[in-house]
């Protein structure tokens, strides 16, 4: 498992409270991360949405300099899949 995954685990379970969906976030170059009631890990499963950003992007979300909103509006987070989902685990970052 790469570093940037790693420190992405940590950083989502530090953020994520509250989500009871079923949520994957894909970093270009790096892997994926799971996400969901039981918290984040290391994994490339099937998920109700999949969300995807590179390493740069991704930490800037994580670290609250973009709003991950503001960020699939620009182009730089892609999101595949329900679209419900993907607002409810910003709402559980947030």
């Amino acid at each position: 498992m790469s570093d940037v995954i790693e420190a992405a685990v940590a950083a989502l379970n530090n953020k994520v409270s509250g989500f009871a969906g079923n949520a994957k976030f894909v970093i270009s170059g790096e892997g994926a991360v799971m996400i969901d009631g039981e918290g984040a890990r290391a994994g490339d499963e099937d998920a109700d949405v999949t969300m995807t950003a590179d390493a740069d992007i991704f930490q800037a979300i994580m670290e609250g300099d973009m709003d991950p909103t503001a960020a699939f509006m620009q182009g730089k987070l892609t999101v595949d899949g329900d679209m419900g989902q993907a607002m409810a685990l910003a709402g559980a970052m947030a």
